[in-house]
């Protein structure tokens, strides 16, 4: 989903992360939800800090950006593009 360029750079900036991070993903079958784990699989892939759950939400496709153990969350309906992401 990402070009070799924005996963660098997304790399570089994940490289600052100090704490624990999770991505928790609310998806069912579409096409969509399919973009979105790619995404979210992406992500979490560059960085150790950042986990991947799957979470029950009334909005599908979204996420929800955690920190464990903190009630701190943001959440995102529909895949994050442009100035979102």
């Amino acid at each position: 989903m990402l070009d070799a360029t924005l996963k660098a750079q997304m790399k570089a900036y994940l490289e600052n992360v100090k704490q624990p991070i999770e991505l928790a993903a609310s998806l069912d079958g579409g096409a969509k939800s399919a973009e979105l784990r790619q995404l979210l699989q992406e992500i979490v892939e560059a960085s150790d800090k950042i986990t991947l759950v799957e979470a029950a939400d009334a909005r599908t496709p979204s996420f929800a950006i955690n920190r464990p153990g903190t009630d701190i969350s943001v959440r995102f309906a529909g895949i994050p593009l442009g100035h979102e992401f």
